[in-house]
């Protein structure tokens, strides 16, 4: 009745090697007794995360997903220690971290190219402070990992399966085909056009724009011949470049063969479009004044893509009233990618859930587990979401009083070590700990000690 995918071949990552995989021994997942029959809706990286973790915890896991193929989408992604510390525990393939870029500078440039913070050895200063590293990687390298990491656990898959409808009482999916599936347990993972969503919502609910698109680019360096370019690419670092209502970041990945550039300025696009081929020349256009090595780099543009960049608002509850439903990833938190948390904080979900699950020893225990996931990612995946708003602001200033007083706080401390706020959250000394200090493992242990499936401590 499934279309069951048995064999998917992605492009791999650069034949280039890091020396020494950052892959750890799979953490052992405390396994659950009675085994779940799980599906999860989606396969984008808030799914396979949670079909990874769920079925390390020893669940029976079927993945359903609306495309027929998983094609090779998106761009760069940066992946931060709180979702590094996680996936180096799930026994991916090695050539996920040799196909990673660690990037040992962070850079933050006025619009004109001027430094406004810079940040030296960052990638020694973040294994040091978190025992994780802060990689830069193709998206789909990571996607496949997961999906083959997935499979090897056992994670069955539904290719083509469209969700129709959702019998919250059951529960039970039906597909578009006219596919029904019972289970212990569905999980939303279908990202920004949840259709699980609009179900559980008992209305539609499209995503709301934020008045910001993306340009993304990919750049090989093939493609480069300017040589102060290629040594940008070769030496691998992040670099923003922060103006009036727009900013861009720039980086190295796999193993920096690529160089992803993402430009984030005002939604021009009409209404009811989400994505569109963008226009080179007026991409170009866009960027008279600023930095010449950024303009350098935009000049060796040949194509690029125009995303409008939605939000949701804030749900109520992920958790259906039955608990044998709930929310993961963008389906629930979809973040704009200021801060590059989406799919950080996605892995983070599958893991706290998956974890969660593992310590069922009774199927009566698993409305409780669904309420304490809820309590333990459902303020924080808000809160990190606001965050994001408030570093579009601060990286989105138009010239005057208000980015003056900006610039005088990040030059204070130019070459010093940062103290209190900062107007970059990428290396804030408040913000930065809470989100790449987060461990989803402890944080499980940790709750798992005051027999979280009392009722009185919920």
């Amino acid at each position: 009745m499934f279309r069951w995918l048995n064999s998917l071949i992605f492009p791999r990552a650069s034949a280039s090697s890091a020396e020494k995989s950052d892959n750890m021994a799979v953490t052992a997942h405390t396994r659950s007794p009675v085994p779940l029959e799980i599906i999860v809706v989606g396969a984008g990286l808030s799914g396979l995360a949670t079909a990874v973790a769920a079925a390390l915890s020893g669940h029976k896991v079927t993945v359903f997903e609306s495309a027929k193929e998983l094609l090779e989408v998106g761009a760069g992604l940066q992946v931060t220690p709180n979702s590094t510390r996680i996936l180096q525990k799930w026994g991916l393939p090695d050539r996920l971290w040799k196909s990673a870029s660690e990037p040992n500078t962070l850079v933050v440039h006025r619009y004109s190219g001027s430094v406004l913070a810079k940040e030296e050895n960052f990638n020694k200063n973040i294994r040091a402070k978190y025992q994780a590293p802060f990689i830069d990687l193709h998206r789909v390298d990571l996607q496949l990992s997961l999906y083959e990491r997935a499979k090897e656990l056992g994670v069955r898959f539904a290719l083509g399966e469209k969700v129709d409808s959702i019998d919250f009482d059951l529960p039970e999916l039906t597909t578009q085909s006219g596919v029904k599936a019972r289970a212990d347990l569905i999980v939303a993972a279908d990202g920004l056009w949840s259709r699980s969503r609009a179900c559980f919502l008992k209305a539609d609910d499209p995503p709301l724009a934020t008045g910001d698109l993306a340009y993304r680019v990919v750049l090989n360096v093939d493609q480069i011949t300017d040589p102060e370019l290629k040594a940008w690419i070769e030496n691998p670092q992040v670099h923003f470049w922060v103006g009036p209502g727009t900013h861009c970041v720039g980086y190295s990945m796999r193993a920096e063969k690529m160089y992803n550039l993402v430009v984030l300025a005002p939604d021009d696009l009409p209404t009811g479009v989400s994505r569109q081929a963008g226009d080179v020349d007026e991409l170009r256009q866009r960027f008279e004044g600023w930095d010449p090595i950024l303009r350098k780099f935009l000049d060796a543009v040949d194509s690029v893509e125009k995303w409008k960049l939605m939000h949701r608002e804030e749900m109520p509850s992920w958790v259906s009233d039955k608990s044998n439903f709930v929310f993961v990833g963008d389906a629930c938190h979809p973040m704009l990618p200021y801060l590059a948390q989406g799919a950080n904080s996605a892995v983070e979900d599958g893991a706290v859930l998956g974890l969660l699950l593992g310590h069922l020893t009774s199927k009566s225990q698993l409305p409780t587990a669904l309420r304490l996931y809820e309590k333990l990612r459902k303020a924080r995946g808000e809160a990190i979401v606001r965050e994001t708003f408030k570093q579009r602001h601060d990286f989105h200033m138009p010239d005057g009083p208000e980015q003056e007083a900006r610039d005088k706080i990040f030059l204070s401390q130019l070459g010093k070590e940062l103290k209190g706020p900062f107007p970059s959250r990428w290396t804030c000394p408040e913000v930065q700990p809470w989100l790449y200090g987060y461990d989803a493992y402890k944080e499980v242990e940790e709750v798992m000690k005051s027999d979280p499936f009392s009722r009185a401590n919920l």
